[in-house]
This record gives C-alpha cells, sequence and structure tokens, in this order.
C-alpha cells in the first residue's frame, strides 16, 4: 500500500510494478491511436520538470497521484540498464505543489526507494521549500513572479500534433517534440546529427502531463506515468515542512523564469 509522504514506509507495490512494465506498451497503443492534425501553436511550450512529470500550480484542480518512472539507459557493451521508481505528487485547492524525488532502483528491487528529497512550492508565498530526510534540514528559496513572455522561436526545435487518447478516465492531448542535436552515435568515432525526441500526453481538464516519454539515441530513455490518480483533496500535511526540520538555507532564487507547460501555468 502507499502511504503519504513523511512516511519511511512508502512501498513499491506489485500494481505500480506492473503499470511500469506496460508504459512501453502503453506508447505502442497510443501511437496506433493517433490523428494527424495541424502543428500546435507558437507560443505554446511543454516541459516536463526534470525530477519527475511537472505539476502547475493551478488552483481548483486538487488530485494526488504515484508517478511511476522507467529509465533505461544503453552501456558500452549493447546491454540496457533498466531502472525504475515511484514518487508521490499532489496539488492542493490553493494551487500548493508537493513532488517527491525517490532514488533510481534495479529491477531486481522490491521495497521501499529511497527518499532523497520532497519539493514543495506555494504560489501565494512564492515559497519553494525543498527538504531532506536523511539529514532533516531543508533550503527555502523566493521564487520571483515570472514574465509573461513569449518563447522564441528555436530553429533547432520543431513540434507535432499527435491528436488525442484517453488515460486515466480524462481525454489527453499528445504533442511529440524534436531536438536537433549532436553527437556519438553507436561508437566514438564520429560526431553526428541526433534527434532527440520528448513524447507528451496532456490533460487540458487537469492541467497536468499523463504520460512523458524521452528518447535520446545516444542511449538514454525514460518513461513517465501517472498512476493511482485521486481527484479529491489531499491531507493538508503534504505541503507543510514536517516537524523537527531545521531549515539551514532561505535563498532568493536566480536563473531564468520558472518553466511553463502547454496552457502557460507555472510548472514547479
Amino acid at each position: 500500500m502507499l502511504l503519504w509522504p513523511g512516511s519511511s514506509q512508502a512501498h513499491m507495490p506489485r500494481h505500480s510494478l506492473v503499470f511500469a512494465a506496460i508504459l512501453a506498451a502503453s506508447l505502442v497503443a497510443l501511437h496506433a491511436q493517433r490523428t494527424t492534425t495541424n502543428l500546435p501553436p507558437a507560443n505554446i511550450t511543454i516541459i516536463s520538470n526534470g525530477s519527475g512529470i511537472g505539476i502547475p500550480d493551478v488552483a481548483g484542480l486538487p488530485f494526488s497521484a504515484t508517478v511511476v518512472t522507467v529509465n533505461e539507459r544503453t552501456m558500452p557493451d549493447g546491454s540496457v540498464l533498466t531502472r525504475r521508481t515511484i514518487n508521490l505528487i499532489a496539488r492542493d485547492s490553493a494551487g500548493r505543489t508537493h513532488d517527491e524525488v525517490r532514488r533510481l532502483m534495479p529491477e531486481s528491487f522490491h521495497g521501499s526507494p529511497e527518499l532523497l528529497e520532497v519539493r514543495l512550492f506555494d504560489p501565494q508565498t512564492r515559497i519553494r521549500t525543498i527538504y531532506y530526510p536523511s539529514t532533516h534540514s531543508a533550503r527555502q528559496l523566493l521564487l520571483p513572479n515570472p514574465p509573461k513572455v513569449a518563447p522564441a522561436h528555436d530553429r533547432f526545435i520543431s513540434f507535432k500534433d499527435l491528436g488525442t487518447t484517453t488515460l486515466n478516465g480524462l481525454e489527453a492531448k499528445g504533442t511529440l517534440r524534436t531536438l536537433i542535436t549532436f553527437g556519438f552515435v553507436g561508437g566514438y568515432d564520429e560526431v553526428e546529427d541526433v534527434d532527440v525526441l520528448d513524447e507528451f500526453w496532456y490533460s487540458h481538464e487537469l492541467h497536468l502531463n499523463l504520460l512523458v516519454h524521452h528518447s535520446d539515441p545516444r542511449g538514454n530513455d525514460q518513461t513517465l506515468g501517472i498512476s493511482g490518480l485521486k481527484r479529491e483533496e489531499p491531507p493538508a500535511a503534504m505541503f507543510q515542512l514536517p516537524p523537527g526540520y531545521k531549515i539551514v538555507d532561505t535563498t532568493p532564487a536566480p536563473g531564468p523564469p520558472p518553466m511553463r507547460d502547454a496552457m502557460g501555468d507555472e510548472i514547479q
């Protein structure tokens, strides 16, 4: 049984392992259901958070779910190293978000993946809190309000509309983003052009990616999918720093503005 964050007993249950095993099959099925339509408008940017599925801080759309992650890396000898993990995510009616980061584990692993950190965000205060269970410490960052600017055109990135399908009982719109870059493929003798593919299946109703697939021919594939979706108010404790944690740093956030999803919502 999955337990809420803050518990050290969250396990990788059998149904999540089965879900992880069928993610690839789900993608095959989606390809069979696609319809070709026009490209999305130039002002649409679809990005997935590197730590997980990405959670826009949208008020009035509470949910909780498990993100099942499958990572496949091609090794120099041609073998494929497969690792998996699960992360609990949530958003409350105020738009506060909760995002776990657990350690990727080998296929043979059964039990509780180590919880490395938990990321909280409160859109009212603009404070992001990151806490670390191993040290019972936390950091807080004050994020600036993002400017309302349209993303610049990049000639090395293209988008393709993949149509719609149904995932977790919700309509999901598919988009394929292709990034043209360069690197070594299949050896180290010659640099060649590389197409890095990112496939997103986005629910406009929930303002959330339900399935994401990243494919890089240089040897790394990753699939993230939503499982156990509950459209109800999560426990308030999920969005608060647990008792006994010490805040060791409070820092204004430098760097570029926050990432945004297909609807222009901020992803934390």
